[in-house]
């Protein structure tokens, strides 16, 4: 197998790897960075919402979701270890002029809804704290996130990697801590495992959670993160680098899926049928008044976590898509600005933040056929992959997944227009 030549610039932007492989575990961590788009305060909401509406109905979502991931973000991973290049560079080659910046637009406009919903999480979470009011807990997000992506420029691939997963540490203990105060009924929990639904809204929710689980800039971004975690990888290396980069992933998901059924059982266990508990406000306010004060603080701090780590992820990902598609970087600050904006005006124009973490995950659909189409396309062709190809079961299983995911999206698109 011949591994395309990368660009100069790409090749200026590529931290070196590891060559040897030096164990397994040195191995691992860009899967865990990408998981953190699994956890961000988007599914936060929407985990809470299924679980003190509907209880345990909605769990088989969870882990549906979960098994989609796996796939996509391992072929995201593998796309970048084997051709040594991202998926915004495989569509630059693939582009026209104008349809290149067409892209890129539709993929910045993913990175702003993203930084969005992110940064009002993390608002949220020092309102609750320390009382800042959303604006300016906007801005401490804002900075402390570009203090953490600073980190990657200064120190490295894996010191960028070791905070990030530090966070997701703290995210799992946040909302994981409540289960051992209140565990879920056993029963009732694995009866939540047989698919079904109980009327149009839970149609509606399960939409939400299954069709948005699969997020836009986790899909750049993994390519970017597999290759500069690895370095060059010789073909003879690569079985090696992805049999490892599977570990990684399944390992990854694993602990966000854990974590986001976790927050479902939570709030089926201790939420179900208390009012207000379709914000983040309501809900912290629920978990204080059912399981205590400590279980509480643990909650605010796991959301605290989730906003900071997932806009440092989102970030990241938008810095790949620049780089990707039109072969530069701007400064971190101007990055930062762009996308952080909007996000304070919402905060600053009084906007209710759960109403706004909605119509985010929206525009976040729109994304979704964007990357995932041209993906399957890149990880199937056997020109560009050599023997490291998708074999037919990966090809028929991934595109009944994607069109699942989009076919979930737009029912998402067309109830939030419609109302139903």
């Amino acid at each position: 197998m011949t591994t395309p030549p990368a660009t100069e610039e790409s090749e200026r932007a590529r931290p070196a790897g590891p060559s040897p492989e030096r164990g397994l575990l040195p191995q691992l961590g860009p899967a865990f960075v990408a998981a953190i788009a699994y956890v961000d305060p988007g599914n936060v909401a929407a985990n809470l919402t299924a679980g003190a509406q509907h209880g345990y109905l909605l769990l088989w979502v969870l882990v549906v979701a979960n098994a989609m991931a796996v796939l996509v973000q391992y072929l995201s991973a593998k796309l970048g270890v084997v051709t040594g290049r991202t998926v915004p560079e495989h569509l630059r080659d693939r582009l026209s002029r104008p349809g290149r910046f067409a892209f890129f637009g539709q993929a910045q406009a993913v990175a702003v809804a993203t930084d969005v919903a992110e940064v009002i999480g993390g608002a949220v979470a020092l309102g609750l704290l320390f009382g800042l009011p959303l604006w300016l807990g906007g801005l401490v997000t804002g900075a402390v996130s570009t203090a953490v992506l600073a980190l990657h420029g200064r120190r490295g691939v894996r010191r960028f990697e070791a905070v990030v997963i530090g966070m997701l540490g703290v995210i799992a203990v946040g909302f994981v801590a409540g289960l051992f105060v209140a565990p879920p009924d056993p029963a009732e929990a694995a009866a939540g495992l047989v698919p079904r639904f109980e009327g149009a809204g839970t149609v509606l929710l399960a939409a939400s959670m299954l069709g948005a689980t699969v997020m836009p800039h986790a899909i750049y971004l993994h390519s970017a993160l597999a290759r500069d975690h690895h370095g060059p990888v010789t073909p003879a290396r690569v079985p090696r680098v992805l049999r490892a980069t599977r570990t990684d992933v399944v390992a990854a998901l694993v602990v966000a899926g854990v974590v986001n059924i976790s927050m479902l059982l939570l709030a089926a266990t201790s939420l179900r049928g208390v009012e207000g508990t379709d914000t983040l406000e309501g809900a912290h306010a629920a978990v204080v008044a059912s399981l205590g004060p400590v279980v509480g603080l643990l909650f605010a701090i796991g959301l605290l976590a989730s906003g900071l780590a997932s806009t440092s992820v989102g970030s990241q990902a938008g810095a790949v898509i620049w780089e990707g598609m039109l072969h530069r970087t701007p400064p971190l600050l101007v990055r930062r600005l762009l996308t952080l904006a909007p996000a304070i005006a919402l905060l600053v124009a009084g906007v209710d933040p759960t109403r706004a973490l909605v119509l985010s995950q929206v525009v976040l659909s729109f994304g979704i056929p964007f990357v995932l189409v041209p993906l399957l396309r890149f990880t199937g062709d056997r020109a560009l992959m050599g023997p490291f190809a998708d074999g037919r079961p990966v090809r028929v299983l991934a595109w009944l997944a994607v069109g699942a995911v989009i076919a979930l999206n737009v029912v998402l698109l067309v109830l939030t227009f419609t109302g139903a």
